[in-house]
C-alpha cells in the first residue's frame, strides 16, 4: 500500500489568521508539524506529506513554506475539505493516509504509527483513531476506500469543522477507536490545539523548552514538561468553553445512509 499523509490548512483563519506561519523557535508552526508527520515510520518520503490547502491567493505563502520543507501541497476547494481530501488522495495515488490537523503542531507521531499499524493489520477496517491523548495530539489513519464511501454519501459542503465525523460518527465506515494505555502519554487537562493567541503563547513555551533541530521531541517529553508546569497547562483553558461551543455550532453535517435516507451528525 502507498501510504501518505494529508493535513488541511488555510491561512484565512477566523480566530488567529496566518497562524500556520507564526514563528516558533525561528521556524513557522507548519514546519514543526511537518517534522512530526514525516517522522512516522510509515512515511517513506517527505514528499508524501501533503498539505491540503485552498486555491485562494491568501494561501500562496503557505505553499512556499511547505515546499521549502520538502513536503507537498495540494490546492482545492475552499470550504469543502472532504472534496479537497478526495481529490488529493486521487492525485497522489495514496491507498491509505495519516490525517493530522493543521491546528495541531504537537500531533503525536506515536499515534500516527499506532493507528496506521492497526489499520494495516485488519483489512476490514476503514479508519483507526485513538482516544486518551491530550487535546490536539491525536491523529487518524484511514483508507482510500473510506474516502470513497464518504465522498459518495456526504451532503454538507461547508465541512471544515467536524469533517472527520463523516468517517467516525455516520456509520459509513468501519471504525476502530484505540485506547491509549500509556500513562506517560496522558494529560487530560492540557489544550494543545492552536486557535487563539493564548494557545500560541503556550506552544512557544513548550517548544522553547524542548525543541531540538532534526529530531522532534516525543509525546512523553511534552506530557512530562506540562505535568511539571501546571501553570502553563492552565494558561489557555479559559478559551475552552468558547472553543467547544463554536465547534458544536459549526459541526452540523448531513449525509445519506446506506438506504438513501438523509441523516445529520452533530457534536
Amino acid at each position: 500500500m502507498k501510504i501518505g499523509a494529508i493535513i488541511p490548512i488555510r491561512l484565512a483563519s477566523e480566530r488567529l489568521p496566518g497562524k500556520a506561519l507564526a514563528d516558533i523557535c525561528g521556524r513557522p508552526v507548519v514546519a514543526h508539524l511537518l517534522d512530526r508527520v514525516a517522522a512516522s515510520r510509515f512515511i517513506a518520503d517527505r514528499k508524501d506529506v501533503v498539505v491540503c490547502t485552498t486555491t485562494a491567493a491568501t494561501d500562496d505563502p503557505l505553499e512556499v513554506a511547505v515546499k521549502a520543507e520538502g513536503c507537498s501541497v495540494f490546492r482545492g476547494s475552499i470550504d469543502d475539505i472532504i472534496k479537497r481530501f478526495g481529490d488529493a488522495i486521487e492525485a497522489f495515488g495514496f491507498d491509505a493516509v495519516i490525517q493530522a490537523d493543521g491546528d495541531d503542531p504537537l500531533s503525536a507521531t506515536e499515534c500516527m504509527d499506532a493507528t496506521t499499524e492497526a489499520l494495516l493489520a485488519d483489512p476490514s477496517l476503514d479508519i483507526v483513531t485513538m482516544r486518551g491523548l491530550p487535546l490536539g495530539c491525536a491523529t487518524k489513519t484511514f483508507t482510500r476506500k473510506a474516502m470513497q464511501k464518504v465522498l459518495a454519501a456526504y451532503r454538507t459542503e461547508r465541512n471544515d469543522t467536524g469533517f472527520i465525523y463523516f468517517f467516525t460518527k455516520s456509520g459509513l465506515c468501519k471504525h476502530l477507536d484505540l485506547e491509549n494505555t500509556k500513562p506517560e502519554w496522558r494529560q487530560d487537562k492540557a489544550r494543545l490545539t492552536l486557535d487563539y493567541e493564548a494557545d500560541l503563547v503556550l506552544f512557544r513555551a513548550i517548544f522553547e523548552a524542548l525543541y531540538r533541530p532534526g529530531k522532534p521531541f516525543s509525546l512523553a517529553e511534552a506530557v512530562a514538561f506540562l505535568n511539571a508546569h501546571p501553570d502553563l497547562v492552565a494558561s489557555n483553558l479559559d478559551v475552552q468553553e468558547e472553543y467547544w461551543a463554536r465547534t458544536a455550532e459549526k459541526a452540523k453535517l448531513n449525509f445519506r445512509d446506506a438506504e438513501g435516507n438523509e441523516r445529520s451528525i452533530t457534536l
